[in-house]
Protein backbone atom coordinates (compact mmCIF):
# COMPACT_ATOMS: atom_id res chain seq x y z
CA UNK A 1 0.00 0.00 0.00
CA UNK A 2 2.97 2.28 -0.52
CA UNK A 3 1.86 5.36 -2.45
CA UNK A 4 3.79 6.69 -5.42
CA UNK A 5 4.45 10.39 -6.04
CA UNK A 6 2.33 10.26 -9.20
CA UNK A 7 -0.82 9.95 -7.08
CA UNK A 8 -0.20 13.14 -5.11
CA UNK A 9 -0.21 16.85 -5.70
CA UNK A 10 2.70 18.76 -4.14
CA UNK A 11 0.29 20.45 -1.71
CA UNK A 12 -1.12 17.19 -0.36
CA UNK A 13 2.30 15.50 -0.31
CA UNK A 14 3.97 18.34 1.56
CA UNK A 15 1.06 18.65 4.00
CA UNK A 16 1.35 14.93 4.82
CA UNK A 17 5.11 15.31 5.18
CA UNK A 18 4.54 18.10 7.71
CA UNK A 19 2.01 16.03 9.68
CA UNK A 20 4.34 13.02 9.76
CA UNK A 21 7.34 15.09 10.86
CA UNK A 22 5.21 16.56 13.65
CA UNK A 23 4.12 13.04 14.67
CA UNK A 24 7.75 11.93 14.80
CA UNK A 25 8.75 14.94 16.93
CA UNK A 26 5.86 14.44 19.34
CA UNK A 27 6.58 10.70 19.56
CA UNK A 28 10.21 11.26 20.49
CA UNK A 29 9.08 13.68 23.20
CA UNK A 30 6.38 11.31 24.47
CA UNK A 31 8.41 8.16 24.97
CA UNK A 32 7.59 6.98 28.48
CA UNK A 33 9.30 4.56 30.79
CA UNK A 34 6.24 2.33 31.19
CA UNK A 35 5.86 1.90 27.43
CA UNK A 36 9.38 0.97 26.43
CA UNK A 37 11.93 -0.95 28.44
CA UNK A 38 15.55 -0.16 27.68
CA UNK A 39 16.16 -3.89 27.54
CA UNK A 40 14.05 -3.95 24.38
CA UNK A 41 16.53 -2.00 22.25
CA UNK A 42 17.77 -5.20 20.52
CA UNK A 43 14.15 -6.32 20.10
CA UNK A 44 13.37 -3.00 18.42
CA UNK A 45 16.13 -3.56 15.87
CA UNK A 46 15.28 -7.15 15.02
CA UNK A 47 11.52 -6.47 15.00
CA UNK A 48 12.01 -3.63 12.53
CA UNK A 49 14.09 -5.93 10.35
CA UNK A 50 11.36 -8.58 10.56
CA UNK A 51 8.72 -6.11 9.35
CA UNK A 52 10.96 -4.99 6.50
CA UNK A 53 11.44 -8.60 5.40
CA UNK A 54 7.75 -9.37 5.88
CA UNK A 55 6.66 -6.44 3.73
CA UNK A 56 8.69 -7.85 0.84
CA UNK A 57 6.56 -10.99 0.70
CA UNK A 58 3.47 -10.35 -1.39
CA UNK A 59 0.88 -13.12 -1.02
CA UNK A 60 -1.69 -13.75 -3.74
CA UNK A 61 -5.36 -12.94 -3.05
CA UNK A 62 -7.29 -15.82 -4.64
CA UNK A 63 -9.83 -14.94 -7.31
CA UNK A 64 -8.74 -11.32 -7.67
CA UNK A 65 -5.48 -11.26 -9.57
CA UNK A 66 -4.00 -9.07 -6.84
CA UNK A 67 -1.64 -9.55 -3.93
CA UNK A 68 -0.96 -8.03 -0.54
CA UNK A 69 1.71 -7.73 2.12
CA UNK A 70 1.69 -6.98 5.83
CA UNK A 71 1.91 -3.42 7.07
CA UNK A 72 3.57 -4.43 10.32
CA UNK A 73 2.41 -1.53 12.48
CA UNK A 74 0.28 -3.60 14.85
CA UNK A 75 2.96 -6.29 15.04
CA UNK A 76 5.58 -3.74 16.08
CA UNK A 77 3.20 -2.02 18.50
CA UNK A 78 2.34 -5.36 20.08
CA UNK A 79 6.03 -5.96 20.75
CA UNK A 80 7.29 -2.48 21.54
CA UNK A 81 4.37 -0.25 22.47
CA UNK A 82 2.77 2.36 20.24
CA UNK A 83 5.29 5.19 20.20
CA UNK A 84 8.47 3.07 19.84
CA UNK A 85 6.69 1.01 17.17
CA UNK A 86 5.85 4.16 15.24
CA UNK A 87 9.45 5.33 15.29
CA UNK A 88 10.53 1.86 14.15
CA UNK A 89 8.07 1.77 11.23
CA UNK A 90 9.29 5.22 10.20
CA UNK A 91 12.77 3.72 9.89
CA UNK A 92 11.40 0.84 7.78
CA UNK A 93 9.48 3.14 5.42
CA UNK A 94 12.38 5.59 5.04
CA UNK A 95 14.77 2.78 4.11
CA UNK A 96 12.28 1.29 1.64
CA UNK A 97 11.82 4.67 -0.01
CA UNK A 98 15.41 5.87 -0.14
CA UNK A 99 17.27 2.63 -0.87
CA UNK A 100 14.71 0.51 -2.72
CA UNK A 101 12.37 3.05 -4.38
CA UNK A 102 9.39 1.43 -2.67
CA UNK A 103 7.03 4.39 -2.37
CA UNK A 104 7.74 7.92 -3.57
CA UNK A 105 9.85 10.46 -1.70
CA UNK A 106 7.12 13.11 -1.81
CA UNK A 107 4.64 10.40 -0.75
CA UNK A 108 6.77 9.34 2.24
CA UNK A 109 4.72 11.48 4.60
CA UNK A 110 1.49 9.86 3.40
CA UNK A 111 2.99 6.38 3.74
CA UNK A 112 4.22 7.16 7.26
CA UNK A 113 0.75 8.39 8.21
CA UNK A 114 -1.14 5.48 6.61
CA UNK A 115 1.19 2.69 7.73
CA UNK A 116 2.61 4.22 10.91
CA UNK A 117 0.43 6.84 12.58
CA UNK A 118 -2.83 4.95 12.04
CA UNK A 119 -1.80 1.51 13.39
CA UNK A 120 0.68 2.60 16.06
CA UNK A 121 -0.74 5.85 17.41
CA UNK A 122 -4.47 5.34 16.78
CA UNK A 123 -5.51 1.69 16.46
CA UNK A 124 -3.04 0.33 19.03
CA UNK A 125 -4.17 2.55 21.94
CA UNK A 126 -7.85 2.65 20.94
CA UNK A 127 -8.45 -0.99 19.98
CA UNK A 128 -5.50 -3.30 20.68
CA UNK A 129 -4.68 -2.23 24.24
CA UNK A 130 -8.30 -2.20 25.49
CA UNK A 131 -8.73 -5.75 24.18
CA UNK A 132 -5.69 -6.98 26.11
CA UNK A 133 -5.81 -7.21 29.86
CA UNK A 134 -3.38 -8.49 32.45
CA UNK A 135 -3.60 -12.23 32.81
CA UNK A 136 -5.23 -12.93 29.43
CA UNK A 137 -3.69 -15.44 27.07
CA UNK A 138 -3.11 -16.25 23.43
CA UNK A 139 -6.79 -16.40 22.44
CA UNK A 140 -7.42 -12.80 23.43
CA UNK A 141 -4.05 -11.72 22.04
CA UNK A 142 -4.93 -13.35 18.73
CA UNK A 143 -8.34 -11.70 18.57
CA UNK A 144 -6.84 -8.30 19.36
CA UNK A 145 -4.20 -8.79 16.65
CA UNK A 146 -6.70 -9.72 13.93
CA UNK A 147 -9.25 -7.01 14.76
CA UNK A 148 -6.56 -4.33 15.06
CA UNK A 149 -4.76 -5.30 11.86
CA UNK A 150 -8.01 -5.23 9.88
CA UNK A 151 -9.01 -1.84 11.32
CA UNK A 152 -5.57 -0.36 10.68
CA UNK A 153 -5.30 -1.56 7.09
CA UNK A 154 -8.84 -0.63 6.08
CA UNK A 155 -8.53 2.85 7.62
CA UNK A 156 -5.14 3.28 5.98
CA UNK A 157 -6.59 2.25 2.61
CA UNK A 158 -9.40 4.78 3.01
CA UNK A 159 -6.83 7.49 3.77
CA UNK A 160 -5.06 6.58 0.52
CA UNK A 161 -8.33 7.21 -1.31
CA UNK A 162 -8.80 10.56 0.43
CA UNK A 163 -5.22 11.68 -0.22
CA UNK A 164 -5.46 10.67 -3.88
CA UNK A 165 -8.83 12.36 -4.33
CA UNK A 166 -7.70 15.59 -2.65
CA UNK A 167 -4.71 15.67 -4.98
CA UNK A 168 -6.91 15.46 -8.09
CA UNK A 169 -3.99 14.09 -10.11
CA UNK A 170 -4.90 10.50 -10.94
CA UNK A 171 -8.50 11.24 -11.91
CA UNK A 172 -9.88 8.26 -9.96
CA UNK A 173 -13.56 8.66 -8.99
CA UNK A 174 -13.89 8.63 -5.21
CA UNK A 175 -16.79 6.19 -5.01
CA UNK A 176 -15.39 3.61 -7.41
CA UNK A 177 -11.90 3.81 -5.97
CA UNK A 178 -13.23 3.42 -2.43
CA UNK A 179 -15.44 0.46 -3.39
CA UNK A 180 -12.38 -1.35 -4.75
CA UNK A 181 -9.79 -0.31 -2.15
CA UNK A 182 -11.65 -1.20 1.03
CA UNK A 183 -12.76 -4.79 0.29
CA UNK A 184 -9.37 -5.89 -1.07
CA UNK A 185 -7.58 -4.39 1.95
CA UNK A 186 -10.10 -5.98 4.28
CA UNK A 187 -8.99 -9.37 2.94
CA UNK A 188 -5.32 -8.36 3.21
CA UNK A 189 -6.01 -7.15 6.76
CA UNK A 190 -7.39 -10.55 7.76
CA UNK A 191 -4.23 -12.25 6.53
CA UNK A 192 -2.00 -9.66 8.20
CA UNK A 193 -3.95 -10.13 11.41
CA UNK A 194 -3.34 -13.86 11.37
CA UNK A 195 0.38 -13.33 10.71
CA UNK A 196 0.55 -10.75 13.50
CA UNK A 197 -1.26 -13.08 15.88
CA UNK A 198 1.10 -15.95 15.04
CA UNK A 199 4.23 -13.88 15.70
CA UNK A 200 2.94 -12.25 18.88
CA UNK A 201 1.71 -15.58 20.27
CA UNK A 202 5.10 -17.10 19.40
CA UNK A 203 6.80 -14.34 21.43
CA UNK A 204 4.17 -14.71 24.16
CA UNK A 205 5.01 -18.39 24.54
CA UNK A 206 8.75 -17.78 24.54
CA UNK A 207 8.98 -14.62 26.63
CA UNK A 208 5.51 -13.33 27.63
CA UNK A 209 6.72 -10.30 29.56
CA UNK A 210 8.00 -8.80 26.29
CA UNK A 211 4.42 -7.98 25.30
CA UNK A 212 4.04 -4.40 26.64
CA UNK A 213 0.38 -4.87 27.56
CA UNK A 214 1.35 -7.70 29.97
CA UNK A 215 -1.10 -10.11 28.40
CA UNK A 216 0.51 -12.87 30.41
CA UNK A 217 0.29 -11.08 33.70
CA UNK A 218 4.07 -10.72 33.75
CA UNK A 219 4.79 -14.43 34.12
CA UNK A 220 8.32 -15.21 33.04
CA UNK A 221 9.29 -18.16 30.90
CA UNK A 222 12.46 -20.16 30.86
CA UNK A 223 13.46 -18.89 27.41
CA UNK A 224 16.09 -16.17 27.53
CA UNK A 225 15.68 -12.85 25.75
CA UNK A 226 18.82 -13.70 23.77
CA UNK A 227 17.23 -16.89 22.43
CA UNK A 228 14.07 -14.97 21.59
CA UNK A 229 16.09 -12.44 19.60
CA UNK A 230 17.90 -15.26 17.81
CA UNK A 231 14.55 -16.83 16.92
CA UNK A 232 13.30 -13.52 15.49
CA UNK A 233 16.56 -13.07 13.57
CA UNK A 234 16.08 -16.53 12.08
CA UNK A 235 12.62 -15.48 10.91
CA UNK A 236 14.15 -12.38 9.31
CA UNK A 237 16.59 -14.52 7.35
CA UNK A 238 13.88 -16.97 6.31
CA UNK A 239 11.47 -14.23 5.21
CA UNK A 240 14.00 -11.95 3.56
CA UNK A 241 16.35 -14.55 2.13
CA UNK A 242 14.03 -17.44 1.23
CA UNK A 243 10.35 -16.53 1.11
CA UNK A 244 11.11 -13.42 -0.95
CA UNK A 245 11.94 -15.79 -3.82
CA UNK A 246 8.37 -17.08 -3.94
CA UNK A 247 6.55 -13.79 -3.38
CA UNK A 248 3.64 -13.09 -5.72
CA UNK A 249 4.30 -10.88 -8.74
CA UNK A 250 0.65 -9.84 -8.98
CA UNK A 251 -0.08 -6.12 -8.40
CA UNK A 252 -0.63 -5.24 -4.77
CA UNK A 253 -4.00 -4.08 -3.46
CA UNK A 254 -3.38 -0.41 -4.27
CA UNK A 255 -2.09 -1.06 -7.80
CA UNK A 256 -4.93 -3.50 -8.43
CA UNK A 257 -7.57 -1.03 -7.25
CA UNK A 258 -6.11 1.75 -9.40
CA UNK A 259 -6.07 -0.52 -12.45
CA UNK A 260 -9.64 -1.72 -11.91
CA UNK A 261 -10.88 1.83 -11.32
CA UNK A 262 -9.33 2.99 -14.57
CA UNK A 263 -10.84 0.05 -16.44
CA UNK A 264 -14.31 0.85 -15.13
CA UNK A 265 -14.28 4.63 -15.39
CA UNK A 266 -11.44 5.87 -17.55
CA UNK A 267 -11.21 3.22 -20.25
CA UNK A 268 -7.84 2.20 -21.58
CA UNK A 269 -6.34 5.69 -21.37
CA UNK A 270 -3.59 5.97 -18.78
CA UNK A 271 -3.20 9.04 -16.60
CA UNK A 272 0.23 10.59 -16.67
CA UNK A 273 0.16 11.70 -13.03
CA UNK A 274 1.89 14.73 -11.58
CA UNK A 275 4.89 16.15 -13.38
CA UNK A 276 7.39 18.95 -13.08
CA UNK A 277 8.72 21.02 -10.19
CA UNK A 278 8.91 19.30 -6.85
CA UNK A 279 7.72 15.99 -8.30
CA UNK A 280 10.69 15.76 -10.65
CA UNK A 281 13.07 16.99 -7.96
CA UNK A 282 11.89 14.31 -5.55
CA UNK A 283 12.40 11.66 -8.24
CA UNK A 284 15.92 12.94 -8.92
CA UNK A 285 16.85 12.80 -5.24
CA UNK A 286 15.45 9.29 -4.92
CA UNK A 287 17.44 8.12 -7.94
CA UNK A 288 20.68 9.18 -6.24
CA UNK A 289 19.96 7.20 -3.06
CA UNK A 290 18.49 3.97 -4.45
CA UNK A 291 20.79 0.96 -4.36
CA UNK A 292 18.41 -1.88 -5.28
CA UNK A 293 15.44 -0.41 -7.17
CA UNK A 294 12.23 -2.40 -6.72
CA UNK A 295 14.22 -4.96 -4.71
CA UNK A 296 16.29 -6.00 -7.72
CA UNK A 297 19.77 -5.45 -9.13
CA UNK A 298 19.82 -2.25 -11.17
CA UNK A 299 22.15 -3.83 -13.73
CA UNK A 300 20.20 -7.09 -13.96
CA UNK A 301 16.56 -6.71 -12.85
CA UNK A 302 15.65 -10.24 -13.96
CA UNK A 303 18.22 -11.89 -11.74
CA UNK A 304 16.30 -13.92 -9.15
CA UNK A 305 19.00 -13.29 -6.55
CA UNK A 306 18.00 -9.65 -6.40
CA UNK A 307 15.03 -10.29 -4.10
CA UNK A 308 16.85 -12.22 -1.35
CA UNK A 309 19.81 -9.85 -1.60
CA UNK A 310 17.46 -6.92 -1.14
CA UNK A 311 15.73 -8.65 1.74
CA UNK A 312 18.91 -9.34 3.65
CA UNK A 313 20.56 -5.98 2.91
CA UNK A 314 17.39 -4.06 3.75
CA UNK A 315 16.84 -6.04 6.93
CA UNK A 316 20.42 -5.36 8.04
CA UNK A 317 20.05 -1.62 7.40
CA UNK A 318 16.70 -1.59 9.18
CA UNK A 319 18.15 -3.46 12.15
CA UNK A 320 20.89 -0.86 12.45
CA UNK A 321 18.59 2.16 12.05
CA UNK A 322 15.75 0.84 14.23
CA UNK A 323 18.32 -0.18 16.85
CA UNK A 324 19.79 3.31 16.70
CA UNK A 325 16.31 4.73 17.32
CA UNK A 326 16.05 2.44 20.34
CA UNK A 327 19.37 3.65 21.70
CA UNK A 328 18.21 7.24 21.15
CA UNK A 329 15.08 6.53 23.19
CA UNK A 330 17.22 4.95 25.92
CA UNK A 331 19.54 7.96 25.93
CA UNK A 332 16.67 10.43 26.19
CA UNK A 333 15.13 8.49 29.07
CA UNK A 334 18.42 8.32 30.96
CA UNK A 335 18.94 12.05 30.46
CA UNK A 336 15.43 12.72 31.75
CA UNK A 337 16.06 10.59 34.86
CA UNK A 338 19.37 12.34 35.48
CA UNK A 339 17.73 15.74 35.18
CA UNK A 340 14.94 14.67 37.55
CA UNK A 341 17.47 13.52 40.15
CA UNK A 342 19.38 16.78 39.83
CA UNK A 343 16.23 18.79 40.43
CA UNK A 344 15.18 16.68 43.43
Amino acid sequence: MHMADALLSPAVGLAADAVSVAAIAVSVARVKKDEFSEKKVPIMGVAGALVFAGQMINFAIPGTGSSGHIGGGILLAGLLGGVPAFLSIVAVLAIQCLFFADGGLLALGCNIFNLGVIPCLLIYPLIFKPLIRRGTGVARLSAASVISAIAALVLGAFCVVIQTSLSGIAGLPFGTFTALMLPIHLVIGVIEGLVTAAVLCFIHNMRPELIPTSASGGKLSGVSVKKTIIALAALVIIFGGVFSLIASNAPDGLEWAIGKTKEQTLGAEEESGAEGGIIDKAAEIQETTVILPDYAFASDPENAAGAPASGLVGAAITFALAGAVGFLISFLKKRKRTAAKADA
